[in-house]
């Protein structure tokens, strides 16, 4: 007789499991199911090696090539000799799927995957450029060069037209303004979500035009191509005075070696 302990979250009870019956359990099939009812905590990492319970396994070898279905034991012998491990791949398959891989490396590569994943996601900026409806030509344009210079550093810009008081009552103005500015700076960017009320706001988005939204892996590679760029004009810089000091030395060496005749010639 085997008592199992088991622990949800909000109540704990006693198993008892006849040890004839012990394997044939669906939690050491690893049921979903089951695992869920009882209230066991379902790890995402797979089982490994001696924590295989089941008497049999589908094998798959190093190279992906099928094996076949072999018992557990065999299957951990085969991975010692390889100096490999015996991972579960498919532990709901009847017999469950293991695969003859070096798990640490397998983990390593996947946390590299996940890592260059994580910096291709878009990081696009969204610069924010505020106008008011009545607002002169000379504060137009200079808000304008500010999208522009924006547009062109491949960050996206929120233009955004205030309201006030009366103004709400006709919101048309704001999006001829919208307008107006989208058509002045087509060169350099397009619209990528129309004019729109928003309260009392009237809101529209220009993304830039010819370019790649800026990501991590871009930002990251521009950092290291001018890194690279400083240090290569250090190394020049470093190279050219070790050259100029080598020259100098050479001269002074052959300054040096042209004096010596004279002086025994003038004794």
């Amino acid at each position: 007789m085997v008592w199992l302990f088991v622990a949800p979250s909000n109540w704990v009870f006693w198993l008892a499991v006849n040890m004839r019956d012990f394997e044939k359990l669906p939690i050491w099939e690893h049921s979903v199911e089951w695992n869920m009812r009882i209230g066991v905590i379902i790890s995402d990492e797979p089982r490994i090696n001696d924590e295989i319970r089941v008497s049999q396994v589908r094998l798959i070898g190093p190279n992906g090539e099928q094996v076949g279905v072999i018992a557990t034991s065999v299957a951990l012998n085969l991975a010692k000799e390889a100096n490999l491990d015996l991972v579960e791949v498919a532990p709901n398959a009847k017999p469950p799927v293991a695969k003859l891989i070096d798990y640490g490396k397998y983990k390593y590569n996947e946390k590299i995957k996940a890592r260059e994943a994580r910096r291709n996601q878009s990081t696009a900026e969204i610069k924010e450029i505020r106008f008011r409806l009545k607002i002169d030509d000379h504060d137009f344009e200079v808000k304008k060069g500010h999208v522009v210079r924006f547009l062109n550093g491949g960050d996206k810009v929120k233009v955004t037209i205030m309201l006030r008081g009366r103004e709400q009552s006709r919101p048309i103005g704001g999006v001829e303004l919208l307008q107006r500015l989208a058509s002045e700076v087509e060169e350099y960017g397009t619209v990528e979500f129309a004019p729109k009320q928003e309260g009392r706001n009237i809101i529209m988005t220009l993304a830039p035009k010819g370019k790649k939204v800026h990501t991590q892996s871009e930002q990251r590679r521009r950092g290291d191509q001018s890194r690279a760029e400083r240090q290569a004009r250090q190394a020049a810089r470093l190279a050219a005075k070790q050259e100029a000091q080598a020259q100098a030395a050479a001269e002074a060496k052959a300054a040096v070696a042209s004096d010596k005749p004279k002086t025994s010639e003038t004794k």
